[in-house]
């Protein structure tokens, strides 16, 4: 045993850790970064510290690179080998042998396992590391872990660790489903009900919240810098970050390195960006790359993809100064040595999930204030340190508290699964912090009935057990499981499920077949995960045969038969939508065995994500779920017919979605992959043809994958009244011809409903619309085409409108006779009725008629027709009004009679006849 375990600060604790363990059989640890909780405290709860009796410890990290990392200190400070006392299981890979005692495990393992052995049998402890992330496979392992301590296993220790001091939650979840002390629980291993896990309740327990364990680190003070941009930076949106602001943080890492002391580690979002400052920094101080070559500064990238080599150089001290480049994996996870200065960009990546589209990307968001804490705490670990923060305090003050949970944003397909498998296919009956959103687990369900996962009843099929098994996202094992194409399927699903390389172009099969070729990191990790699948699900198409109790075989070793023991992953990019049987839909087993490498890589894409079956519509692409999908500028795809898209996302606020990776396919394989989705029938619709904005009728035959038209044909003698009506509904009553006379006598019909009420019928758009049964019948039921409504006579049509026992001509009469005699026509466009007529044609007129009661509003006007003066008094205007304007007009219209007293002047219409050279 080293003695360097005696400089850890968790040591202090491990008296009361374990003593709230004797007595609770649970609890809640909290301690910083680097003070060895996810090292010194698993060898102690497995006695390898203080020469007791053995106990096998599992601790489940949640990230791969972490699990190697803890694996092996530990077996360093035992002075051992990895595989000894300590080992590990990730995804298709484990290192264990017969004297291990504490096992290091991915969440993902560790939920696999407890499918598989709810028990865990010959398990003493589980330690479930960084619960503060927030992962969702940490969340469903601690809830599956609470139902099993509280129904078969009461003698399980659970311990749940977090880098932050906000304990008080975890401790209320683990004491929820707390039976007691250990061997309190009833009779038998089972405890409580033996035949089902995850019940609609929470399970019974004390409702004490577990005991609080906390060591306080040695940490050093770390002096804040804020460091934000000084120019006009755009804010990250969607995956893209501005390139100003990567120079900007490249910037503040010189200067770190100029300012201060000791190695410097630099938080970014994501591999494009860590990729992009590594560029920028590459030989200025003389940096090296990641083989630390040629320069006094080695610069390290580190990420989920980074080589095993880079992984272990960045957990080992370095010859000379460092800068190390890392996403968040750095946070809490890994422990990096010799760190002084931390560069901190403020963002970070969240899955966002379109569950209507079936489409999921990341999104780039400012990082908590949590996160924020944590990863300045990194240079303090060792002594005091600097912390570059690249925003303002002011922003600081505004940065959200925590980040969210990943059941909050994360597509749940996978989720939903190992909780059918569970036995509580809602989750409701799960010790979680947080519910799952009921619409993103209701497009879940909705996904595993599809591909077969699910009954009717929403319980696990065989099928479903089978597609857990496989460790994959549930829509690559269908994939897997139906393609029929074997180690060649395996190879497509193993690039599905792993984040590519940025530089991989948008044709998958090249990136296949580039993986082939390829000798770095990423080519041996497919190859070993392809391996992996293929025994996972041998040949595919067929089933295997089941247990005795409904699951999947397992291997010898407790493993699934593929020896790997990962999760059901959540994939890059879950939706909607999926095929039932299985074999590929349409009865054609096995079709893609043997085919081209288009054929097997477009049916197993097309298989895992039908609703991503696209065909080329002008410049872009209609996927069968209906969304735009467009081919980044000068792609080789561009000119295919049809397209199974991998890869796509939608950025916010864009119309159209990105293809990110496709693979050309043909007709024939998109009607196998997506049959549940395909349509026929008669489609009798309105229809706006795309770039136009008038419509028309459309009587059709229609076959259609989802959105996708694949055929179509002339339907003749349907009935196309509702496609009228509905384009009556879409265009407006613009669709009919209005001429003078009809607007007239519209506004003649809606004077009397404002006037009078019912039974006269109102008239505005919507209501006519509505009415359109009434008054358009029986031309509507013979309109056959947008024509047809044109050549509609609309004033013939309008009186049908008028009540039975009404006389309109009378209530609102169209013309009313003035003393000259003329028939003159009422406007009814106003509120009042208005009569416009010559001065001269109403001499004599005391008073004007009503219509409907209303008095009419009397225009008079000029002999030119001009307005001359308005008044609803004519009585007053003779006497008050028509002098100023006799003495205006006079002089301008000498022809036209202007007498003293209009009341008993003659009226006419005519102008005064002209005098006679000569005459009297």
């Amino acid at each position: 045993m080293r003695s360097d375990r005696s400089g850890l600060p968790v040591r202090h604790v491990l008296p009361e850790l374990l003593a709230a363990l004797d007595e609770r059989g649970l609890a809640v640890l909290t301690a910083p970064p680097g003070t060895g909780k996810t090292t010194l405290v698993p060898l102690a709860l497995a006695g390898l510290l203080d020469g007791s009796a053995r106990r096998r410890v599992v601790v489940a990290e949640p990230r791969r690179m972490a699990v190697r990392a803890a694996a092996r200190r530990m077996a360093w400070l035992l002075e051992s080998e990895v595989g000894a006392e300590v080992g590990f299981s990730i995804r298709g890979e484990r290192r264990t042998g017969p004297g291990t005692v504490v096992e290091v495990v991915t969440t993902g393992v560790l939920l696999q396992r407890l499918q598989r052995d709810p028990e865990l049998d010959g398990t003493h402890t589980v330690l479930l590391d960084e619960c503060h992330e927030r992962h969702l496979d940490a969340d469903t392992a601690l809830a599956f872990l609470l139902d099993v301590r509280a129904t078969l296993r009461p003698d399980l220790r659970i311990v749940a660790t977090s880098a932050t001091a906000d304990a008080a939650p975890w401790a209320r979840l683990l004491g929820s489903g707390d039976p007691g002390p250990p061997g309190s629980g009833d009779s038998g291993p089972f405890g409580g009900d033996p035949g089902r896990l995850g019940g609609d309740s929470a399970p019974p327990g004390s409702g004490e919240p577990a005991p609080i364990v906390h060591a306080s680190g040695t940490m050093h003070p770390v002096t804040p810098v804020w460091a934000p941009p000084t120019g006009t930076v755009a804010p990250p949106h969607g995956m893209r970050v501005d390139p100003a602001f990567l120079a900007h943080v490249a910037g503040v890492v010189r200067r770190a390195l100029a300012e201060g002391e000791g190695d410097v580690l630099c938080f970014l979002p994501g591999v494009g960006e860590i990729g992009r400052v590594a560029a920028q920094l590459r030989g200025v101080d003389g940096g090296g790359d990641n083989d630390g070559g040629g320069g006094g500064v080695e610069i390290l990238q580190v990420h989920g993809q980074a080589p095993a080599r880079v992984q272990d150089a960045v957990l080992s001290p370095g010859a000379g100064r460092r800068v190390v480049l890392a996403t968040s994996v750095a946070e809490s996870s890994l422990t990096v040595p010799g760190v002084r200065i931390v560069v901190d960009s403020g963002l970070a990546r969240e899955p966002r999930t379109d569950h209507a589209r079936g489409l999921g990307s990341l999104s780039t968001v400012r990082a908590s204030r949590a996160s924020a804490t944590q990863r300045a705490g990194r240079a303090g670990r060792e002594a005091p340190g600097v912390v570059y923060r690249c925003w303002s305090q002011a922003e600081h003050d505004r940065l959200p508290e925590y980040a969210r949970p990943e059941i909050a944003l994360a597509d749940l397909t996978g989720f939903a699964l190992q909780a059918a498998c569970w036995g509580d296919p809602a989750a409701t009956g799960l010790a979680l912090l947080d519910q799952p959103p009921p619409a993103a687990m209701d497009a879940a369900r909705r996904t595993l009935s599809a591909l077969g996962a699910l009954d009717h009843a929403g319980r696990v099929t065989g099928r479903g057990r089978r597609m857990a098994v496989a460790g994959v996202h549930p829509r690559l094992a269908r994939a897997l499981i139906d393609a029929g194409a074997g180690s060649r399927a395996a190879e497509v699903v193993a690039l599905l499920s792993e984040q590519l390389p940025r530089e991989a172009g948008d044709d998958l099969v090249a990136v296949w077949r580039s993986a082939r070729r390829g000798g770095d990191a990423f080519s041996a990790r497919w190859r070993q995960e392809a391996g992996r699948l293929s025994r996972a699900v041998p040949g595919g198409g067929p089933r295997r045969e089941k247990a005795k109790d409904g699951t999947a075989p397992q291997g010898d070793d407790g493993t699934a038969p593929n020896g790997s023991d990962d999760t059901v992953r959540g994939g890059k990019n879950g939706g909607a939508q999926g095929g039932r049987d299985d074999t590929v839909p349409g009865g054609r087993d096995g079709g893609a065995q043997g085919g081209s490498d288009d054929t097997v890589a477009g049916t197993v894409v097309a298989l895992a994500y039908p609703e991503r079956v696209a065909r080329r519509r002008g410049g872009s692409y209609l996927m069968a779920s209906g969304t735009a999908a467009e081919l980044p500028a000068g792609s080789r795809l561009g000119t295919a017919e049809w397209l199974a898209v991998a890869v796509a996302d939608r950025p916010t606020g864009a119309a159209s979605a990105r293809i990110r990776q496709a693979v050309v396919i043909d007709e024939e394989i998109a009607r196998l992959a997506a049959a549940p989705l395909y349509t026929s029938g008669e489609e009798i619709t309105w229809r706006v043809p795309p770039g136009e904005r008038r419509g028309d009728v459309s009587a059709r035959r229609v076959e259609r994958l989802g959105a996708i038209e694949l055929s179509s044909g002339v339907l003749r003698g349907a009935d196309v009244r509702p496609a009228v009506l509905e384009g009556l509904r879409a265009e407006g009553l613009s669709l009919l011809r209005w001429t003078p006379e009809a607007v007239a006598l519209r506004e003649r019909l809606a004077f009397c409903r404002r006037t009078l009420g019912d039974p006269w019928p109102a008239t505005d758009d919507d209501a006519l619309i509505e009415a359109a049964g009434r008054w358009l019948e029986p031309e509507l039921s013979r309109a056959r085409r947008r024509s047809d409504l044109e050549r509609l006579d609309v004033v013939s049509a309008l009186h049908r409108l008028v009540p039975w026992n009404a006389r309109l001509a009378e209530t609102a009469p169209e013309r009313v006779e003035v003393p000259s005699g003329s028939r003159i026509r009422i406007d009814y466009s106003g509120e009042r009725p208005v009569l416009a007529a010559k001065v001269q044609e109403l001499f004599g007129w005391a008073e004007a008629p009503r219509v409907a009661g209303v008095p009419l509003v009397i225009h008079l006007l000029s002999p030119a027709g001009r307005p001359a003066a308005v008044t609803a008094d004519l009585a007053s205007f003779w006497r008050e009004g028509y002098r100023a304007v006799r003495a205006e007009l006079r002089g301008r219209y000498p022809r036209h009679p202007w007498p003293d007293d209009p009341m008993s002047a003659p009226a006419t219409r005519r102008t005064n006849p002209r005098r006679r050279p000569g005459g009297t």
